[in-house]
């Protein structure tokens, strides 16, 4: 069975994952310009023509910026929630209506072998939806844009093979930084971003015994690093008696790399 995937980029400049098994290829999300779009499939070796959907989580531009161009240049299918589809249009610009499909939030959709469920969150867009991925018995969790994780929510997510989690940015380098009141209130706030401290605090909460790859996700390029990242979720995790690199694996993603095509 062959259920792999890469984040292909994450952060504030731009997101988009890629799924795959041996019937289908996915991306969630299109979050870069269309040739770096190109360039970060390529990477993984994988080639634009040969997406079967794009799936949107919500249309704020570091989501959707090369979409309407890689659907257009591709012919490849599109599936976004009806308030998200009306949110994003006069964005991405004119995709063809054979090529747009609704996805409804709170729903289950079929993708060849897999089953992929959309689930609400808290954030500033006009309806933010993530997705966890099932193929059989493996499960891929896709989470972040989260204001906080709810407890529906964990609930839902609970002992993933692989978390594709959110940890955007240190509460402290938020505070001290440069963005104006407004800003910091907005991330800080239950429909903004969560932090470290808050990711690592839900994944010891949803953590089980399949659980084998986390990934953090989303970093804020000006209020987090990899390593404090990684330090402080790790904390939390080795909190709760867990060993790093032994019973799971914590991961840096990157805006402008590809992970490697990892198996689930």
């Amino acid at each position: 069975m062959v259920f792999n995937f890469s984040v292909l980029a994450s952060g504030s400049t731009g997101n988009s994952l890629y799924i795959e098994t041996e019937q289908q290829r996915l991306l969630i999300d299109c979050g870069l310009s269309g040739k770096k779009m190109i360039e970060l499939l390529e990477q993984i070796g994988r080639r634009p023509e040969d997406i079967d959907g794009i799936l949107v989580t919500h249309e704020h531009s570091d989501h959707i910026k090369g979409l309407g161009i890689f659907a257009r240049r591709f012919h490849t299918p599109v599936y976004a929630n009806r308030r998200t589809w009306q949110a994003m249009s006069s964005v991405v610009g004119d995709i063809p209506t054979e090529q747009k499909f609704e996805f409804a939030a709170n729903t289950t959709k079929a993708f060849g072998s897999l089953d992929i469920e959309s689930f609400s969150v808290s954030h500033d867009a006009a309806d933010p939806m993530f997705y966890l991925v099932r193929d059989q018995d493996k499960q891929l969790t896709i989470a972040t844009d989260l204001g906080y994780v709810s407890e529906h929510i964990k609930g839902l997510i609970r002992d993933s093979d692989a978390y594709i989690m959110e940890a955007n940015h240190d509460t402290e380098m938020l505070m001290m930084g440069r963005y104006p009141w407004s800003v910091k209130r907005r991330i800080l706030g239950d429909t903004g971003h969560i932090s470290n401290e808050e990711s690592g605090l839900a994944l010891t909460e949803v953590f089980g015994n399949r659980t084998k790859k986390i990934y953090l996700a989303h970093l804020s390029k000006d209020n987090n690093m990899k390593e404090l990242a990684r330090m402080s979720v790790g904390q939390r995790l080795e909190s709760i008696g867990l060993k790093l690199g032994r019973e799971v694996g914590l991961y840096d993603t990157d805006p402008d790399h590809a992970t490697s095509l990892t198996a689930i």
